[in-house]
């Protein structure tokens, strides 16, 4: 299965530091999301070393079969998703021991959302509120669920979603890599398909950015960097609270652009 993506990471109208990071590596399917926490005490630092850990942890076990595993083997899932999770836990253990060792970074720590890609597989490991939407005929689905405040009070029905954007807690989250010495990682498997649209965010997108909103912006675009570019400029348009990055992924033996190229040209074959 062939995989395009677009990316674009943005500062927002109100923040002077963007402390979100982000990988696209089409050749090894894998796309993350970070967005540091700590603010002073060096979210950036956190969330770049959580890409860079990740990324590095994911090539090398291409390169090597028999690299070990970092935490715990989940037999319920596939060792493609399991790779995921140990390149989280990896990550989790140097940021953890950068903050110890860093007095001024002491407290810092990421998100982080993730998705690994083989044939018609999706793995996902996620940890904080960073977002995974799968976009498909029209349709936008959510495959991560926020680990925050917020996020808990509604899945246990005491919050409406539409009283948790409203909650002075709704940036309180409940997990982070690299606060603590371990991390539980959650992780996900889902199959996709040709035409499928992946949508991996930070918070800075869904503070202001409805799902409908995105579907809207998917329905205007073409192709995954025109689609990236349109949320981050909407997620801008509707206050820039945060910085805000968004990495969509197309998938499919032939992209949206091809297609509509294809379309094009038999238009002009036409007249």
């Amino acid at each position: 299965m062939k995989l395009a993506y677009g990316a674009k990471s943005d500062v927002g109208l109100k923040r002077t530091q963007n402390e979100d990071r982000f990988c696209a590596d089409p050749r090894l399917g894998l796309y993350v999301v970070c967005d540091g926490m700590g603010g002073r005490n060096a979210g950036e630092v956190a969330s770049e070393l959580a890409v860079e850990v990740i990324h590095k942890h994911v090539l090398e076990a291409v390169l090597n079969g028999n690299l070990p595993m970092v935490g715990q083997y989940d037999p319920t899932f596939s060792p493609q998703t399991n790779r995921l999770a140990s390149a989280i836990q990896l990550a989790n253990q140097v940021i953890h021991r950068e903050a110890q060792d860093q007095p001024a970074h002491a407290g810092m720590g990421t998100t982080v959302v993730s998705a690994l890609i083989a044939g018609q597989v999706l793995s996902l490991a996620h940890v904080g509120d960073s977002r995974l939407y799968l976009i498909r005929e029209g349709m936008i689905e959510p495959l991560t669920a926020d680990h925050s405040v917020v996020g808990e009070q509604v899945r246990r029905e005491l919050l409406t979603e539409e009283e948790a954007d409203r909650s002075p807690y709704r940036h309180v989250l409940t997990r982070g890599v690299g606060v603590g010495a371990t991390v539980e990682v959650e992780l996900g498997e889902v199959p996709v398909m040709n035409g499928d649209l992946l949508v991996l965010c930070s918070d800075g997108l869904t503070i202001g950015v409805k799902p409908r909103d995105m579907l809207h912006a998917v329905r205007c675009e073409w192709n995954p960097q025109a689609i990236a570019d349109r949320l981050v400029a909407m997620a801008n348009a509707a206050g820039g609270e945060d910085n805000t990055t968004v990495v969509v992924v197309s998938l499919g033996e032939e992209t949206r652009q091809g297609v509509w190229r294809r379309i094009w040209n038999r238009i002009l074959r036409w007249r």
